[in-house]
């Protein structure tokens, strides 16, 4: 990519841009809180010269165009909850916040869609479409991210599985790009072969090609029962390895999640709640969904079976009473922040490789915490391959746990590329994995993806430095 040269923003420039939001929705400087300066994870860091919060398209529309006129970086914002750097401003500049663009706008019953501005929240779209018997299905960890920002990012989440990731879901969106102007790419169909996709090019860019400011999203009947199925097994090995064989049985489950007996004891020391059992070292969680108990019970019945029968599993334990529920879906739900709370600093590898590769993989990572004696957890979704792999600083110093810390993840990627993975299942590449996407996608793929980038954002303003900068 071309180097670019940004301006500060100076006086002139702040008069100007407070002119365009009302003024309890302008901030710059020291007004601005350190927690706009980074991530959830937190492991990026850079400081805005100014926020501004949105509340239509027509604002946002403003500032690009005086941004890209006077080549000031632009980063967008939702509710900040990545973990790769994505929507860190590392060249100061101007922070667009669109929490405030937070309206549902239409549930259209007949071509079976629900339209919305990026700042709605995931938990409010099941709040506000399934009491109305309809079902989104993408569910990332985050239930607080902004459907900006899952779009943004590509979010995937437990039910990925079965259903797909966040792309699979938008039908269609609204888009300011950098220059300012607007563009609604895909509409409300449902096949579209209408030369290159550019919906899809949106879609997992991070905010590098334009900035989402409406979704169409696509709906279903909500699913009329559910039920979930843990499964205790000796060893980390059996439950990983038991994961293609669910898969072979043909009995659709909508999630498959892998997790260890370390990491539930997290989750309940961070939650002050017990799991229903800690007994073995993993377990394989099943999520099952139907149009009638027949249906579900049959296919759970057959999961239970193989596990039992042929896959040795010590147990299985029907989630089915609002008690179980809650303990085990809220375990699963706290992983992350339990993992977090357990150490002094961490950083993460989200990880993809093909579902056969699973086993393999996660014994290689405990290879590494021997080898580097450090505390490498992990859990994920192993219905899809996409593994959440976090590095722990425990009483390490600074410049040691730097030095593990590049040294592991370099050992990872190589091993990702190795079995046909690749370096982020969901979570995006922001600032954190741009060196080990070059690495595994070789040097003509990134130059494509810098030949979008140009055509779209021909100045570089809008969230420089990520992905492929």
């Amino acid at each position: 990519m071309k180097e670019v040269k940004y301006n500060k923003i100076n006086q002139e420039d702040l008069a100007y841009l407070k002119t365009l939001v009302d003024e309890e929705n302008f901030l710059c400087s020291d007004e601005i809180s350190e927690d706009f300066h980074k991530d959830e994870l937190g492991t990026v860091s850079g400081k805005p010269d100014v926020m501004l919060y949105v509340k239509n398209t027509m604002e946002i529309v403003n500032i690009m165009k005086y941004a890209n006129e006077h080549l000031i970086p632009v980063v967008v914002r939702g509710s900040g909850t990545g973990l790769v750097g994505s929507c860190v401003p590392l060249f100061g500049g101007i922070i667009i916040n669109t929490s405030k663009m937070n309206r549902i706008i239409e549930l259209d019953e007949a071509n079976l869609t629900l339209t919305v501005e990026p700042g709605v929240l995931l938990m409010e779209i099941y709040d506000y479409v399934e009491p109305r018997g309809y079902f989104y299905a993408p569910d990332p960890g985050e239930k607080s991210a902004t459907i900006g920002g899952n779009i943004a990012t590509n979010a995937g989440g437990m039910r990925a599985v079965k259903y797909g990731v966040t792309r699979d879901w938008v039908r269609a969106l609204e888009v300011v790009l950098p220059n300012g102007d607007v563009e609604w790419l895909g509409r409300k169909v449902v096949k579209d072969s209408t030369g290159y996709p550019l919906k899809q090019l949106m879609i997992g860019s991070e905010g590098t090609l334009g900035i989402i400011t409406k979704a169409i999203l696509r709906l279903e009947p909500k699913p009329v029962e559910s039920i979930s199925l843990l499964v205790p097994f000796k060893t980390e090995e059996e439950g990983l390895n038991a994961v293609p064989e669910i898969i072979k049985a043909k009995v659709a489950p909508t999630a498959i999640e892998f997790f260890e007996r370390k990491t539930i004891l997290f989750a309940e020391e961070y939650l002050g709640k017990k799991f229903p059992d800690t007994k073995s070292d993993s377990y394989i969680l099943l999520t099952f969904e139907g149009k009638n108990k027949t249906e579900l019970q049959a296919n759970y019945q057959t999961a239970a079976d193989v596990c039992l029968e042929k896959l040795g599993a010590i147990d299985v334990f029907i989630v089915d009473t609002d008690e179980r529920k809650e303990s085990v879906w809220k375990a699963r739900g706290a992983f992350l922040e339990a993992i977090k709370a357990s150490t002094t600093q961490m950083d993460e590898c989200d990880v993809v490789v093909p579902r056969s590769e699973i086993a393999n993989y996660i014994k290689f990572t405990y290879e590494l915490a021997k080898k580097y004696q450090i505390r490498i957890p992990s859990f994920g979704h192993a219905g899809d391959g996409n593994l959440h792999i976090y590095i722990c600083k425990d009483t390490y110093s600074d410049e040691i746990f730097k030095n593990k810390l590049s040294a592991i993840f370099d050992e990872m990627y190589q091993k990702a590329k190795e079995v046909g993975g690749l370096v982020s299942g969901e979570h995006g590449i922001g600032y954190a994995k741009k060196n080990y996407m070059k690495q595994v996608l070789g040097e003509n793929q990134i130059k494509l993806m810098q030949g979008i980038k140009s055509v779209f954002d021909p100045n570089c303003i809008l969230n420089p430095g990520k992905v492929i900068d």
